[in-house]
C-alpha cells in the first residue's frame, strides 16, 4: 500500500469514527461510497464490512498484547465467497489493500493485523458448524474430516468423537482455528508419534492473493498445498481442510516424572519417542518461580517445590498412553513396564487417569481459571525455538540454568522442552526447521505471562538476551511463530527456502495483499 494511500485510509478512519457515524457486523444500512477507498467492493461495504470501533478495536490487538495496528475495517463472511469477492477486490484495484485472516486472535505479535487493510474475521462463519465440519471416509483415504478453515480444534474433536473418530495430531490448547495453527505447523506431545498437524492435511480450499478459488493437495496443485502448510498466511486463505482421522481412544494413562538431571531427562524422553509405548511426550520445568502444577495432589506439589527449591531447577517429563475398556485389566501393567529402566528422581512418579476429551482439553481449566483472576489478558512476550538435538544440553546450560534460573524473573506460564521426530516433517512444505541432518529437534516454549507492560519489557529483554547467546555460541534454533523487523532476518530463518518461498509469493501472491502483519515482505 503506497503511502499516500495509507494517509488516506488513515484520515478515514479517524473522520468516520470522529463523526460517530458506525456500521455493525451484518448490518445492510448504505454507505455514502465517497468514504470509502474505491477499491472496496460496495456489496461487502453495504453488508459485511464493519468501521465500528468495536470491531477495530478488536482487530487491532492479539492474544500477545503487544503490538497494536488499527485496520481501516473488518470483514464478517458469511461465506467463502464474500473472502474470495475482498480479495479479487483488492487485486483488481491500481491501488491494492492488504487482507489479514483472523481466526480466534491467537497471535502474539501482530501477525494477523493489517494495518490500514482489512481484517477477515474467519469466526463469522462458525456459526454453521454443522455444515463446515463433515466426517467421511472411503477405503483409498482412510477416514477424515473436511472442516471449514474457521472451525476451532475444540469444535473438530467434539464433532469427531461422536463418531467415534479423533484427529491424530494436535495442539496443547484446542481454542484455536484449524487454518490457524496449518499456516505455522501445529505441535503438540503427539508430533513424534504422527508428526505436526500440517502432515495430516490431505486436501485444502485455499483462496490465493489473486483471488482465485483453489483445491490442492499432494497430487493436485502442489505448490500451492507445499507454500500454504505452515506459510504463514502469505500464499492464501485456508477455507477448507480434509483432515486424517483415526479411531478415538475412549480414556488415557496421565504419568509426570520428575528429574534432576536433565541428560537423564532427554535421554529418556528421546527413548520414548523411539519406542512403540506412548501417544504423547512432552516436558516442563519446575522452578521456584514456575512451580508445580495443579496437575499433582496439594502433598506432591509441596513435595515437588521443596526439591525445586533445593535443586534450582527440575524437568518433568510428562508421557500419556491411550487406551480402551478392552485392556483396561493390563493397561496399568503395560505402563509399568514402559517406564522400567527410566531414570527420573525415586518416588517421584506421579499418574492420573482421564478421559481422552479431558486430556486433550486439559489448557481450558487453567483458561478460564486465569480469566476469572484478570490473568489472561495480559501481554504474553512468548519465545518459541526449534534447537538442534546436538546443542540442547549447551542451550539448558546457558539459556535454562544461567539465564532463566540465575535472573530468577517470576512467570506464570510454563517452559517446555521436548524433542520431536524429524522424519514425521515434510521438508516440501514452508515450515522451517533446524537445517541439519539429525533425526530429532527440540522444541522450546518459554510461554512468559506478564503482569503488566513493565514486566512485559523486563521479560522480552530476557529472551534477546537468549537469542543472542544461541548466535554468540553458534546454536542454530530457528524461531516457531517467528517474528522479526528485517527482510535480512526473515532470509537468514528461512535459509535454503528462501528463494522458494519468495518464489511462490510472486507466483500466488504477487501485490502482497495477503498477511502483512508477519512483516515479511514488507519489513525494512
Amino acid at each position: 500500500m503506497g503511502h499516500s494511500n495509507m494517509l488516506h485510509a488513515y484520515f478515514l478512519i479517524h473522520f468516520i469514527i470522529n463523526s460517530f457515524v458506525f456500521i455493525t457486523p451484518g448490518s445492510s444500512r448504505p454507505w455514502p461510497h465517497t468514504l470509502f477507498p474505491s477499491s472496496l467492493p460496495n456489496e461487502a461495504i453495504d453488508t459485511n464490512l464493519c468501521t465500528d470501533t468495536s470491531c477495530i478495536k478488536i482487530a487491532s490487538s492479539d492474544y500477545g498484547n503487544i503490538i497494536q495496528e488499527l485496520p481501516f475495517g473488518v470483514l464478517y463472511p458469511s461465506s467463502v465467497s464474500d473472502i474470495k469477492h475482498l480479495v479479487e477486490s483488492s487485486y483488481n484495484s491500481t491501488t491494492p489493500f492488504t487482507i489479514a485472516a483472523r481466526g480466534n486472535g491467537h497471535s502474539v505479535r501482530g501477525q494477523a493485523m493489517a494495518k490500514d487493510g482489512v481484517v477477515v474475521n474467519m469466526g463469522s462463519m462458525s456459526s454453521n458448524e454443522n455444515e463446515r465440519i463433515s466426517v467421511n471416509g472411503n477405503s483409498s483415504l482412510g477416514f477424515y474430516a473436511d472442516v471449514g478453515g474457521e472451525q476451532l480444534w475444540i469444535n473438530v474433536l467434539e464433532t469427531t468423537l461422536e463418531q467415534g473418530l479423533a484427529p491424530v495430531s494436535w495442539t496443547d490448547y484446542l481454542y484455536l482455528t484449524v487454518g490457524g495453527t496449518l499456516s505455522n505447523a501445529g505441535i503438540s506431545g503427539q508430533s513424534s508419534f504422527h508428526g505436526p498437524q500440517i502432515s495430516n492435511v490431505l486436501e485444502m480450499d485455499v483462496i490465493t492473493g489473486k483471488g482465485d478459488l483453489i483445491t490442492c493437495s499432494k497430487n493436485m496443485n502442489s505448490d500451492l498445498f507445499n507454500a500454504v502448510l505452515g506459510g504463514l498466511g502469505q500464499f492464501g486463505i485456508i477455507t477448507r481442510a480434509r483432515i486424517v482421522l483415526d479411531k478415538a481412544p475412549n480414556r488415557v494413562k496421565w504419568v509426570r516424572l520428575i528429574y534432576k538431571d536433565f541428560s537423564k531427562f532427554t535421554k529418556d524422553q528421546e527413548h520414548l519417542i523411539s519406542i512403540d509405548g506412548f501417544d504423547y511426550v512432552e516436558g516442563s520445568l519446575i522452578m521456584k518461580n514456575t512451580p508445580a502444577s495443579d496437575f499433582f495432589s496439594p502433598s506432591d506439589k509441596s513435595m515437588i517445590n521443596s526439591l525445586a527449591s533445593e535443586n534450582g531447577i527440575l524437568y518433568c517429563l510428562e508421557a500419556v498412553k491411550y487406551y480402551d475398556d478392552h485392556i483396561i485389566n493390563t493397561i496399568d501393567e503395560e505402563l509399568e513396564m514402559i517406564l522400567t529402566g527410566l531414570s527420573f528422581e525415586s518416588g517421584f512418579s506421579f499418574k492420573k487417569d482421564a478421559t481422552f476429551f479431558d486430556f486433550l482439553n486439559r489448557v481450558r481449566d487453567e483458561e478460564l481459571l486465569l480469566q476469572s483472576i484478570g490473568l489472561w489478558d495480559v501481554p504474553h512476550p512468548w519465545l518459541n525455538l526449534f534447537i538442534p538435538r546436538s546443542r540442547i544440553m549447551d542451550f539448558n546450560e546457558g539459556v535454562f540454568v544461567d539465564i532463566i534460573q540465575k535472573q530468577n524473573r517470576s512467570s506464570s506460564g510454563p517452559f517446555l522442552v521436548y524433542p520431536i521426530n524429524r522424519k514425521k516433517w515434510d521438508d516440501s512444505m514452508s515450515v522451517v526447521i533446524p537445517e541439519d541432518d539429525e533425526d530429532m529437534f527440540y522444541t522450546v516454549a518459554l510461554l512468559n505471562s506478564a503482569k503488566d507492560y513493565k514486566d512485559w519489557a523486563i521479560m522480552d529483554e530476557q529472551n534477546t538476551e537468549i537469542l543472542q547467546f544461541c548466535d554468540k555460541s553458534g546454536i542454530k534454533v530457528k524461531q516457531y511463530f517467528p517474528h522479526y523487523k528485517k527482510k535480512e532476518e526473515w532470509m537468514k530463518h528461512f535459509g535454503k527456502k528462501w528463494d522458494i518461498f519468495n518464489e511462490r509469493k510472486a507466483q500466488f501472491d504477487p501485490k502482497m495483499i495477503l498477511s502483512p502483519g508477519q512483516r515479511i515482505f514488507n519489513s525494512e
